[in-house]
């Protein structure tokens, strides 16, 4: 397998890249960035120093993935969506002087394995977002998204519950707690506010 990079994609020569990956116009992949394998990078989508992502991620068009940022295996990000690193945003400090790197702390979005971030949407650092989780389009992140957790909004709040495949679960009426994927048959069971796969 190889690497396939467009002629107009920019991949810093530190920057680590999985076979199979696939990096196309426009792209920016900045220095000591990782990518494992079989990764597809959109279209003007950025990638920043350092950034971790898993084998078989997808950044779709012009995706923004701000250092540190961490996404695990499996994590789809859809177009125009943000992962930010300032908590604190400011051009300026308070003496009026502009930032420089050195001026300020990054703090990480981290996406664990399987989870999927809508197109246009927003993760404000720090947050993490939980395995096989959905954000929906446009939703703004501003806090820890739990596993399998479907949320949506503006701040995002928990509206529902998905599994593996990304269809929202339906709840046994019989079985509260109880939770089944309408396409695969998986079951999933609730308690406290927390889903867990039945094995």
């Amino acid at each position: 397998m190889t690497v396939t990079t467009q002629p107009t994609a920019q991949v810093d020569q530190t920057a680590r890249i999985g076979d199979g990956t696939t990096v196309w116009e426009l792209a920016q992949i900045r220095e000591k960035a990782v990518l494992g394998s079989g990764c597809v990078i959109g279209r003007g989508a950025y990638v920043g120093p350092g950034v971790r992502i898993g084998d078989n991620v997808k950044l779709q068009n012009h995706a923004l993935v701000y250092e540190p940022a961490e996404l695990a295996d499996g994590v789809f990000v859809g177009p125009a969506a943000v992962l930010t690193n300032d908590y604190f945003p400011r051009s300026v400090d308070p003496e009026g002087r502009l930032k420089r790197g050195g001026d300020w702390t990054p703090v990480a979005v981290r996406v664990a394995e399987g989870a999927s971030l809508g197109a246009r949407s927003v993760c404000v650092a720090p947050v993490h977002v939980g395995r096989w989780a959905l954000v929906a389009a446009g939703a703004v992140v501003t806090r820890d998204v739990p596993d399998f957790a479907l949320v949506a909004g503006v701040p995002a709040r928990r509206i529902g519950w998905v599994g593996r495949a990304g269809v929202r679960l339906v709840e046994h009426t019989d079985k509260p707690g109880v939770w089944e994927c309408p396409r695969t048959g998986a079951l999933h069971d609730e308690k406290d506010g927390v889903l867990t796969e039945r094995r």
